[in-house]
């Protein structure tokens, strides 16, 4: 396995390597012009080899999750792993966050290559995967995935990055989250959609404390699980999806994208054994996900956008993490 290290004009940084074409370290400046760390990951390999909380890494062969381990295409129904209860998450223990890609550097960036094979997770078709990487001077992360298949199957690739955007890696509870969505899924209690869209309500995020939105009781802190589905932007192409900030460290960060929703998830069950960058290991509410994705469970809900992927056409979706400073 490699480490690479893309490093723009103003010594501003990532670090990425081609076990699960993670996103091991994101190191931008604060407003006082401190580089930190913006992103859970680890110093060592033995630590992503342990860890089953998906820090930092690429997501698939279908990002989130599909209600009872299965789905049907044209009839077929197609049986996967059952690695979350009763359903499967994050494509199963094939998923690609336990594969090594290929990878080529070049003057337009990092580009990691996976081949999966047909069957492997239980998922029709021969799949070619790249995940292409890209750093600016602007402080942008750009992530491309493009895929293609020789067989129907479905597809929903994503990044699996944990953000906290403060210097001391506190937790993420004063962070402020901004979500542009009206609407967002229903879910039943294992979070799989019951097929319902409904008005974002209570749930809205906007310039939102985070631990305003949480649960908290004497013994327990329920954080936040919920795919919102992204206002439709006319004349953009990546349309801004959210915006997180952290006023002790003055940082920003926006999300801009081709896909049509976004997952976030505060990181209820993270934990590792191994220390991260901060040189402890890792808990609950250290990071939290923004993950852009189509929508968990498509395949089961005729009224969700399609995710199938047929041979001869190309899977192709995007993501940009913008790095800034809040304008005072």
């Amino acid at each position: 396995m490699c480490l690479f290290k893309m490093e723009n004009t103003h010594g501003a940084y990532v670090e990425l390597t081609n076990y699960g074409a993670t996103l091991v370290s994101v190191v931008v400046p604060d407003r006082h012009g401190v580089y930190s760390n913006v992103v859970l990951g680890f110093p060592s390999l033995h630590a992503y080899l342990d860890d089953d909380c998906y820090i930092g890494s690429t997501i698939g062969r279908y990002a989130n999750r599909i209600g009872g381990a299965s789905f049907q295409l044209d009839g077929i129904t197609w049986y996967l792993e059952n690695n979350d209860g009763e359903n499967t998450n994050h494509g199963g223990s094939k998923g690609f966050n336990t594969r090594v890609f290929k990878y080529v550097v070049t003057a337009e960036g990092l580009y990691f290559t996976i081949q999966s094979t047909d069957g492997e997770g239980g998922y029709p078709g021969n799949l070619e995967l790249t995940v292409h990487y890209v750093w600016t001077d602007l402080n942008e992360l750009l992530i491309s995935y493009c895929a293609s298949t020789d067989k129907k199957t479905i597809a929903n690739f994503t990044n699996h990055a944990y953000f906290n955007l403060s210097n001391d890696g506190a937790k993420i509870f004063d962070h402020r989250l901004t979500i542009h969505a009206g609407s967002l899924l229903q879910n039943d209690g294992n979070y799989i959609p019951t097929g319902i869209i409904e008005p974002v309500g209570n749930r809205r995020l906007s310039d939102t404390v985070i631990k305003n939105k949480m649960m908290v009781n004497e013994t327990h802190i329920t954080g936040l699980n919920d795919c919102y589905i992204l206002d439709e932007q006319p004349g953009t192409y990546h349309k801004l999806a959210a915006e997180l900030t952290e006023k002790r460290s003055g940082r920003k960060l926006e999300i801009f994208t081709t896909y049509p929703a976004l997952m976030v998830y505060t990181g209820d069950y993270l934990q590792s054994e191994y220390l991260g960058h901060h040189q402890n290991p890792y808990s609950p509410f250290d990071g939290i996900c923004l993950e852009c994705q189509h929508y968990p469970d498509s395949p089961n809900h005729s009224n969700f956008p399609t995710t199938v992927l047929n041979p001869g056409d190309t899977y192709h979706e995007s993501i940009i993490y913008k790095f800034g400073i809040i304008t005072l």
